[in-house]
């Protein structure tokens, strides 16, 4: 009994011994640390931003079966109020979107407003103009749209996600049309993904 006793003790201080010093020979050993979320300092919409990507050329079109490269510039929020209202205050944009197949290509300028879901997740909106060289007379050739006349009022929207404060990628869908104020209105649709850098 006394023998069970004696190494039931000894097993106790053993015990004790191990448990103060496990996190020290964990930091010794160089473990690492549990992963943590990203810290975000700022609003997503509160700086500078550069985007690049890759769109579908309007998939349901004549213009169907080519790609386009998009490039796009956005300013931080006009001003700022200091209250929750500064979501209903926009960004200024500048882009193009640059066809490989010779299909239309366009520049566009306007105004965008982002909203954070989340830190992470993040809804946007955009409106405003876009020149284009596609095809503007009443009758066009087979694989091209009849867009009717230059320039076109230039919509889109994007859903995303923001790695950390620097890096975010996001599903974006953009939609050019004269609005019916021009004889034709086939329109532009192009959707794709984009990748985006703020500083």
């Amino acid at each position: 009994m006394m023998r069970v006793s004696t190494g039931l003790g000894a097993f106790g201080v053993f015990a004790v011994v191990m448990s103060s010093s496990l996190p020290s020979l964990a930091a010794d050993l160089g473990a690492s640390p549990v992963p943590r979320a990203p810290v975000f300092t700022t609003d997503g919409a509160s700086r500078f931003e550069i985007r690049g990507g890759v769109f579908a050329h309007d998939p349901w079109s004549p213009e169907q079966g080519s790609a386009d490269l998009n490039l796009e510039a956005l300013s931080p929020r006009l001003f700022t109020t200091g209250s929750s209202w500064d979501v209903l205050i926009p960004r200024a944009h500048v882009g193009g979107t640059i066809n490989f197949n010779g299909k239309t290509s366009h520049g566009y300028a306007g105004l965008t407003w982002t909203y954070d879901v989340t830190q992470q997740i993040f809804v946007e909106a955009s409106f405003g103009g876009a020149v284009h060289n596609g095809k503007t007379d009443r009758i066009v050739p087979v694989n091209h749209n009849a867009l009717g006349c230059s320039p076109l009022f230039r919509e889109s929207a994007s859903i995303g996600y923001r790695f950390n404060q620097a890096w975010s990628v996001m599903a974006s869908v953009e939609h050019l049309s004269n609005a019916g104020l021009c004889s034709n209105n086939r329109g532009l649709t192009n959707a794709g993904v984009r990748l985006g850098y703020s500083f």
